[in-house]
């Protein structure tokens, strides 16, 4: 045990070496690599004191990397130490796969709170939402954990069954909800024609291949309206970011010129400014945009930067508030850091941390209809025994013909951006 101190402590002598030992004020050696010495001896001495004296023997590795953690703990709720294992799926995450529940979460004074559940994944159709507290995984209660520990609890072999035990605002005590795990797979990007003229595309996180998605889709919904798009919904709720470079390419598929999102940090690699290419995929068409608390980092990127031009008009609840980027720094033995390295500011200079994108329209929160429910499918004349034939010779509506609701029809928010979105356009025409 004393090799393994006497190690440790000539170790950090030779790491104050070799980053130089500075006496000189904070102004003047900002630049510099400064070692606290004194605090790295007590450092050295809790090492030796838990090797000796802690009730069950912890190897040196352990220790560690333990202490590695907990440094990256204290300083962001998005920094953190990412093992192999742990940087094999943010790199499986970035391409849209990964096995789990489909779950984006943070820390939140020691317990896990859901930003926002993934499109069509085993936590989207269990009904979880974002905000929800999870407070106990199974039998292992959530509090003390770390964040990658409880990721790592929630993620598994497919079609293995995991217990969460949610706290819910509005709901009077805690609520259990079994989930399966499952591949997740994601498709970033789904569009659909609400009306004629007026297209509607849903990004569910920002991948590398979202933008060329994207433009690919809007393409299409072009032609299927004859050539060009009257309008378009873009639906960013419950998106919680990921890559900022496809953020930059979402929102230059709808800017002209200027400044999209810039970076600021204390590193001079740090400091980033991204510009738009003068393509404008809707060719200048309204655009309409769907935030809620559930849309953070790389949405609220795209939302600032539309909302700054005035290119799109904003709608919903108040965005998560996410304005900080995390950059992964390999390590020599295969694992990295993920560090929070900057703050992005949108073009007119607003930082979204810890305020979000407030929308232009602030819109009701309603409960959306369920899918596939249309209530004049549930009784009509036809349905009724020994009801009068039509006498011009129409036949009855077969059921299998009825039409299912329509998502603005289903989902409020769709709806009321849609009316706007008809408005923005009559405009648009009349000035034309």
């Amino acid at each position: 045990m004393i090799h393994s101190i006497r190690y440790l402590l000539v170790f950090l002598c030779l790491l104050a070496l070799a980053g130089g030992i500075h006496t000189t004020s904070a102004a003047e050696g900002s630049g510099s690599a400064e070692l606290p010495i004194e605090e790295l001896r007590l450092f050295a001495e809790i090492f030796s004191k838990i090797k000796t004296d802690y009730v069950e023997e912890i190897d040196d590795a352990t220790l560690l990397q333990d202490a590695v953690r907990g440094m990256l703990n204290g300083l962001d709720p998005h920094s953190g130490y990412l093992d192999p294992e742990s940087l094999r799926e943010i790199n499986i995450d970035t391409r849209g796969e990964f096995g789990g529940l489909g779950l984006e979460v943070t820390l939140d004074d020691g317990v896990i709170r859901v930003v926002t559940p993934l499109d069509g994944t085993p936590a989207h159709k269990a009904g979880l939402r974002s905000g929800d507290l999870i407070i106990q995984l199974d039998d292992v209660v959530v509090k003390g954990l770390s964040l990658d520990e409880a990721v790592d609890r929630m993620r598994g072999r497919p079609g293995t069954q995991i217990v969460l035990t949610i706290m819910r605002e509005g709901a009077t005590q805690p609520f259990e909800v079994t989930l399966k795990r499952a591949i997740i797979q994601l498709q970033s990007v789904r569009t659909e024609v609400l009306e004629e003229g007026f297209g509607y595309a849903r990004i569910s996180q920002f991948q590398s291949g979202t933008a060329v998605s994207l433009r690919r889709k809007l393409e299409h919904l072009a032609e299927t309206a004859g050539g060009s798009l009257a309008g378009l919904i873009l639906d960013l709720r419950n998106n919680p970011g990921g890559v900022l470079d496809a953020a930059v390419e979402v929102s230059d598929l709808f800017l002209r010129e200027g400044v999209i999102v810039f970076t600021q940090g204390r590193a001079a690699d740090a400091g980033l400014t991204f510009d738009a290419t003068p393509h404008d995929a809707l060719d200048g068409a309204p655009l309409v945009v769907l935030v809620n608390g559930g849309s953070a980092s790389a949405s609220e990127i795209v939302a600032g930067a539309l909302q700054d031009h005035g290119r799109a008009l904003i709608l919903g609840q108040q965005t998560f508030g996410k304005g900080s980027v995390q950059t992964i720094l390999p390590m020599n033995n295969g694992a990295a850091l993920k560090l929070t390295t900057a703050r992005y500011y949108t073009p007119s200079k607003r930082s979204i941390q810890a305020t979000g994108i407030t929308p232009d329209i602030i819109s009701r929160q309603l409960e959306p209809k369920a899918p596939n429910v249309d209530d004049r499918a549930e009784m009509r004349e036809s349905s009724l025994a020994g009801h009068l034939e039509n006498e011009n010779g129409g036949n009855a509506i077969d059921e299998a013909d009825v039409e299912t609701v329509r998502l603005q029809d289903r989902d409020f928010e769709v709806g009321e951006a849609l009316n706007v979105l008809k408005g923005m356009a009559i405009v648009r025409r009349q000035s034309s």
